[in-house]
């Protein structure tokens, strides 16, 4: 995503006393659901004080008319914390945070067909004494599959009051609403200390939730879970890689097949718009700045939105059909092989839409060595800022060849790249693990969510949010910078007498050859050069300075759309190729340096981390276009 893309969705905000209530459960229990769906629009997002941990708090108001704030805490198995998501939950439900009170109730959400492993937190959360409510949730899934709940039964066992809820239905969460209008919130309940929780054995706990399970969970006619039969084949050690490998296969072949008509538009439309434009204006900076500046590098970038939001589309399908947490068990062994488990899959794949959330979800894994590795590597994968840069070079010097039924010969170049960020990774954790001296392997625990339906509703909304993302950026990020090159390479102009384009004599010119003395043995000119600068706060900007550079460099209204075959006649393939190497390796943009310093605590692990990927690339692109220099040649 480039940056911290968090939103703030405008409300009117709930009067300051109105009582607070948490949302509490393990992973994929619905919880986050359940509080979209109590809070709609009225919801903010922040981060606790003193760490990058997401803070969700939102509002509603109850039937009769009482307002209510609620927070939806991190997901947690246990209040004895082992990730910095559960002690941010353990701290927050037991008032431990400095300036934060306790809430003033609880509400447990449990997935009503995995109950065994929810009731663990629901009795060590009432050990601490708060007022609490349990939200048995999914129970339309449990029904179903005929697994019976006695609810009435295991209120009186728990001793607290337990309401079904379907957080993604409407009117699902319409049984908790009236049982919190009947809650008195009077006064504040202080909760016990955590010592209280820490006296009792797990084992203890684990025979109470056994003796519940017993008294009123009957799966007599339970009919078996549909996502058991398909883990067989899905989960097969043989069958199952390969059922991995043809899924990411497919996706890089859409991001190029599917893509096509929708750029072409994108493209014709840049290309009239700007030509319009420079017919209708007089010569001139400000004609040169709208043609050659914004149209030239703006529309650059723009044209492969369809491209981002294929590859989305096919991430948060599988993401919502639950297939993704099968993927990291898949990935298990091959992740032990170079010290790390497979819950580094989750922060490694969400790295393939941009670092910084990769890196920031890398706080879920439990041993510190593993996190620390899984951060210095998640830059690794390849981002959506860096798909324009491949898309452009690919266009420009791979042919459009069929290979076989449904396989493109750039789709294919295009998988490769993929996959070669990801061997890079494995590499560099390799080394990492080994230097740092860890040994052994981590085994992997980890929830599996029933197969189901992606909901359209998210898949828009998601789609939605990474289009408004990328054009938001196109428009602010992008677009600053690409006036700043345009400024750049424009001024001070060519003397009287120039052999070459103007912007060769311009600041950027200057700076471009300059840099190009460092650059040139790996095969890059003085206008790649140009746009590796702005390239380090956003990569996309890379193309968008390309498209500026070449629009100023070339004679006529050359704009977006000509740039593929602008640097297919000024570049060589090992110049290409080289370039292409770059970016598989290419230093971070500054904003992931910047949360790989809060994160660790430390900025000589932003620098580590920018210094090794520089050195990477660097050597990557040497012997790439050498070798293929030798073989043109």
């Amino acid at each position: 995503m480039g940056a911290v893309e968090q939103q703030v969705q405008a409300a009117a905000k709930p009067p300051h006393r109105a009582p607070l209530i948490a949302l509490l459960g393990n992973p994929n229990c619905g919880k986050t659901a359940l509080f979209n769906r109590l809070t709609g629009s009225r919801q903010k997002v922040a981060n606790y004080a003193g760490v990058t941990i997401e803070r969700k708090e939102g509002h509603f108001t109850l039937p009769g008319g009482k307002p209510l704030r609620v927070l939806d805490l991190p997901g947690a198995y246990s209040l004895s914390a082992h990730t910095p998501d559960e002690a941010i939950t353990r701290d927050v439900v037991a008032g431990l945070r400095a300036g934060e009170q306790a809430p003033d109730a609880v509400v447990c959400v449990v997935n009503a067909t995995n109950l065994r492993l929810n009731l663990r937190l629901v009795l060590e959360i009432q050990r601490l004494g708060l007022p609490m409510v349990l939200a048995l949730n999914m129970v339309d899934v449990a029904k179903k599959r005929g697994i019976e709940i006695d609810t009435a039964r295991l209120s009186k066992e728990l001793g607290m009051p337990v309401v079904e809820t379907v957080a993604v239905q409407s009117g699902g969460e319409k049984a908790l609403l009236e049982l919190l209008a009947a809650m008195p919130f009077d006064h504040h309940v202080k909760p016990q200390p955590l010592a209280a929780i820490d006296a009792v054995p797990v084992e203890q706990t684990q025979r109470e939730v056994r003796r519940i399970m017993d008294a009123c969970v009957s799966f007599d006619k339970d009919t078996g879970n549909l996502s058991e039969g398909i883990d067989r084949v899905v989960l097969h050690p043989v069958l199952g890689p390969v059922i991995l490998a043809a899924l990411m296969f497919l996706v890089f072949q859409a991001v190029f097949s599917w893509a096509a008509v929708p750029m072409d538009l994108i493209k014709s439309g840049v290309e009239g718009l700007g030509a319009w434009v420079g017919e209708s204006m007089a010569e001139g900076p400000l004609r040169s700045l709208i043609v050659e500046g914004i149209f030239g590098g703006v529309g650059s970038v723009l044209v492969f939105l369809p491209q981002i939001l294929i590859l989305f589309f096919f991430i948060l399908i599988l993401e919502d059909c639950g297939y993704l947490p099968r993927a990291a068990f898949l990935l298990d062994r091959l992740m032990g092989g170079v010290g790390l488990s497979g819950r580094a899959f989750i922060p490694l794949l969400s790295s393939f839409a941009c670092a910084i959330p990769g890196v920031m979800a890398a706080r879920t894994i439990q041993n510190p060595r593993d996190r620390l590795v899984t951060i210095m590597i998640a830059p690794l994968m390849t981002c959506s800022a860096r798909l324009p840069v491949y898309a452009l070079v690919i266009a420009a010097f791979i042919p459009d060849r069929k290979l076989g039924i449904g396989i493109n010969l750039q789709g294919l170049v295009l998988f490769l790249l993929y996959a070669a960020g990801i061997v890079s990774a494995m590499g560099v954790a390799w080394f990492f693990k080994r230097s740092m001296g860890a040994k052994g392997q981590h085994p992997l625990m980890m929830e599996l969510p029933a197969y189901h339906w992606p909901h359209l509703q998210n898949l828009a909304l998601g789609l939605w949010e990474r289009a408004k993302i990328f054009l938001m950026r196109v428009g602010t990020i992008i677009l600053t910078l690409m006036i700043l090159v345009w400024f750049l390479s424009s001024f001070p102009g060519a003397p009287e007498g120039a052999t070459h384009p103007p912007i060769y004599y311009s600041v950027a010119g200057m700076l471009g050859r300059a840099l190009s003395v460092i650059f040139e043995p790996i095969g890059f000119g003085w206008q790649i050069c140009i746009a590796l600068v702005p390239g380090m706060a956003a990569r996309e900007v890379a193309v968008g300075a390309l498209g500026t550079v070449y629009a100023l460099s070339a004679a006529g209204d050359d704009v977006a759309g000509s740039l593929a075959p602008l640097i297919a006649a000024s570049w060589s393939l090992p110049t290409a190729l080289s370039l292409l190497a770059w970016y598989v390796f290419a230093p971070q943009c500054l904003s992931t340096l910047s949360v790989v310093r809060r994160e660790t605590g430390s900025v000589r692990y932003a620098f580590l981390m920018a210094g090794y990927m520089f050195a990477l690339a660097y050597v990557a692109s040497f012997i790439t276009f050498h070798v293929a220099k030798a073989l043109v040649d």
